[in-house]
């Protein structure tokens, strides 16, 4: 069920040190007016839906399916269902501690979390998403979380790993961005929730973004050039997960749940760590986990763009949806949606934690899908 398509031999020494390991999942949110472009992205059929995303996200991964109406209803979307219907079912079923950090949301999530003091991001093409002063601030955020859920993982009976999620909207576009103001070729390579990637649309956006900011990075750039330039045309999300992850990989695993966006956000903590003053890391303890969904995504290249990056292992659960009961789950066989709400390495934490099979994970997100439009829930509408 879980499978290396880079790096396999830094994979497998990951694997092997975390099986039936306990993780924790942390998702960050955040919100860049990136996402109220038409077309830009299908996590919402509307720019007004694609505000309340991560609302709605966080709500039901947290709370699930209950007997009162949700705050913020999953969005309805062009077709397939939110992957949070995913992360929730293994979350659920396997009793996972989340934990969730607002990073920067038009207004703060209904159910527990930790309010980061962030900023919601102008649009990418503006060059001036957020001020410095906010990325350094969520920086450090990350950083002090990072500490605090890694020696929590380290001190277990058996050390665990922390699973990072994140829930942006048009976040594949800031990753475009990040990457190519890191001086990576990620044109044509990065994904979308659509099922063909929009890679004109995101393009056009990015160098717009990065002419009007004006910056290029010098060759011998240090820490602070990054961080400008992730306030220039990043989002609020990426400097808080670079920051965690670069801490936490201190004393505990790290998996990066998603594609294409941590992609990005691993290419940052490389910079990062590698600029002056140096800032110590254990790549080896971090690896992206996905779905086969984005890593083997027709209309993007995420193998090629993992390679560009460097040494890092990309790994993908093979979970499969050809046969699963609900046409909002096959959906995602025609490159619907794909992943996000870290469901992809949640379903890998499924297999490596509790040994699941394709069956057990159809099993329990099938079994979910099923209550939620029994109580004509937040998932109905797919």
């Amino acid at each position: 069920m879980i499978r290396a398509y880079t790096e396999p031999a830094i994979a497998a020494a990951w694997l092997q040190r975390y099986r039936g390991a306990s993780p924790i999942f942390g998702c960050v949110l955040g919100f860049t007016e990136t996402a109220l472009i038409p077309g830009i992205s299908a996590a919402g059929v509307t720019p007004a839906d694609r505000r309340l995303t991560a609302l709605a996200d966080a709500e039901f991964l947290y709370n699930g399916v209950t007997n009162t109406a949700p705050t913020y209803p999953l969005p309805p979307l062009q077709a397939g269902a939110s992957p949070t219907l995913i992360s929730r079912a293994i979350v659920e079923r396997l009793a996972l501690p989340i934990c969730l950090f607002d990073a920067g949301l038009m207004r703060p999530p209904n159910v527990p979390h930790h309010h980061l003091d962030g900023q919601v991001a102008a649009c990418v093409s503006t060059g001036q998403a957020m001020t410095i002063d906010r990325v350094q601030h969520l920086f450090l955020e990350g950083v002090y979380w990072g500490q605090q859920l890694g020696q929590q993982l380290s001190q277990q009976s058996q050390p665990g790993y922390l699973v990072i999620g994140e829930c942006v909207v048009g976040g594949t576009t800031t990753a475009q961005a990040l990457l190519t103001g890191l001086g990576i070729d990620a044109a044509q390579r990065v994904n979308s929730s659509h099922p063909t990637c929009n890679h004109h649309q995101k393009q056009k956006l990015v160098a717009q973004g990065l002419a009007r900011s004006g910056l290029v990075l010098p060759p011998a750039a240090k820490f602070l050039d990054y961080l400008v330039l992730v306030a220039a045309i990043g989002d609020p999300m990426q400097p808080v997960v670079a920051g965690m992850l670069l801490t936490a990989s201190r004393y505990c695993g790290v998996m990066l749940a998603g594609g294409t966006q941590m992609l990005a956000v691993y290419a940052l903590a490389q910079a990062l760590a590698a600029a002056s003053p140096p800032i110590d890391w254990r790549p080896e303890q971090v690896v992206v986990g996905t779905t086969r969904w984005v890593a083997e995504d027709p209309t993007g290249d995420t193998i090629a763009l993992a390679q560009a990056i460097g040494p890092v292992p990309l790994l993908a659960t093979q979970l499969d949806f050809s046969h699963a009961c609900f046409p909002m789950l096959q959906a995602y066989e025609q490159g619907f949606v794909k992943e996000g709400v870290g469901a992809g390495g949640l379903a890998i934490a499924a297999s490596l934690t509790a040994g699941w099979t394709q069956t057990q994970l159809l099993r329990a997100i099938e079994e979910l899908c099923d209550r939620a439009q029994t109580a004509e829930g937040p998932a109905e509408g797919a």
